[in-house]
């Protein structure tokens, strides 16, 4: 009995009862939807849990790296048309697109492995061009990116052979992906991400972060942490862009673009860049919002007034408010774990026994 309590007060302590925390509240949440048999809702909870496997991505290498990502988008849209292509039967491609080279009409491979292979291409696309761009810092190093994403956007818009060019590129004739897959890859991506956090690469990835010269004169290779987080990054944006192809089942390059970068940075803040915690309720909140104001974008115009592009707006009103009164987002840029909490509830119980404490001290 000792020995299990010990265990379990261990378990409370340490850091890895975040994980497991951010998983139990996904699975309820997606199992709860599931029940309700809402078709609507279902559809709505699916693209969350999917734009959550994006957002861990995301943070995976701006969280630890400090530096924004522009390029990820560009990465989801290669695993998004990868896996597509080889999921797709020699006959639909050959139909849908006949120009398409003859290599890729005749390669064909199983849901699962094309899911796999298209986030590898995204992560060997990575690999190929990283390197030497994993040598630039701050504002140098961010506009590199948004021009690595300009570049992998127009090959995908215009490669007809590839993608279809600008018109829409139809993934198979249904939905493969489910509420339950989606669910599935979100946990092993909770805890991917985690443990890249707190692997040896991961600190060094962060000490790189708050002082590259200090991090530097260490004996870090700089370059070489931010490579594999960044490689890692779009090997998951590349998991996740497959998933979303074969949900939304007809895809065109301009969805992963500029917008999609704006939910996604949007999220990555307002949630809290520096932790996984933070892109996990960062995802949650900005969705529900984004339902909320769409509905109320819909009456308004209804009503007889213009509103279309309020959700954006105000989107980006809220951005800019987090970054100017509270830049490490609603988590502060701290882990949710089992001893936050308890300390929480430690902190509240105190007060309020202060405050019965003042209430009842007699008056002079």
């Amino acid at each position: 009995m000792n020995s299990a309590k010990s265990t379990w007060t261990r378990f409370i302590d340490s850091k890895y009862s975040t994980p497991a925390i951010l998983i139990t509240i996904l699975i309820v949440l997606d199992s709860f939807v599931w029940w309700l048999n809402i078709p609507f809702i279902e559809d709505i909870c699916t693209v969350a849990t999917i734009t959550l496997i994006m957002v861990l991505g995301f943070q995976l290498f701006m969280g630890n790296s400090g530096i924004l990502n522009w390029s990820y988008a560009g990465y989801i849209g290669i695993g998004a048309f990868a896996s597509a292509i080889f999921s797709m039967t020699p006959e639909f491609k050959a139909k849908q697109i006949p120009v398409m080279y003859e290599f890729l009409v005749n390669l064909h491979l199983p849901f699962p492995l094309a899911l796999i292979a298209g986030a590898l291409f995204a992560a060997l696309v990575a690999a190929v061009i990283a390197w030497p761009l994993m040598r630039l810092t701050d504002s140098v190093g961010a506009i590199t990116q948004f021009a690595l994403l300009i570049v992998i956007n127009t090959m995908l818009n215009q490669w007809q052979e590839v993608t279809n060019g600008p018109r829409t590129f139809t993934v198979s004739m249904g939905r493969i992906t489910d509420i339950w897959l989606a669910l599935f890859v979100a946990v092993l991506v909770i805890l991917a991400v985690f443990w890249f956090k707190e692997s040896s690469v991961g600190l060094k990835l962060r000490a790189s972060r708050d002082d590259r010269y200090a991090a530097r004169s260490s004996g870090i290779n700089i370059i070489a942490v931010r490579y594999y987080g960044y490689v890692t990054s779009a090997f998951i944006g590349g998991l996740a862009g497959g998933l979303f192809a074969h949900y939304i089942v007809s895809i065109t390059a301009m969805a992963f673009y500029m917008g999609e970068v704006f939910v996604l940075l949007t999220m990555t803040i307002i949630g809290g860049s520096m932790s996984v915690s933070g892109a996990f309720f960062g995802t949650l909140l900005i969705t529900v919002s984004q339902q909320l104001l769409r509905q109320l974008e819909s009456i308004v115009t209804r009503s007889g007034f213009e509103a279309s592009g309020t959700t954006d707006i105000v989107l980006g009103l809220l951005m800019i408010g987090f970054l100017a009164l509270l830049p490490n987002g609603v988590t502060r840029g701290k882990e949710l774990s089992l001893s936050a909490i308890k300390r929480f509830l430690r902190i509240g119980n105190n007060r309020q026994k202060q405050s019965k404490g003042l209430d009842q001290k007699p008056s002079n």
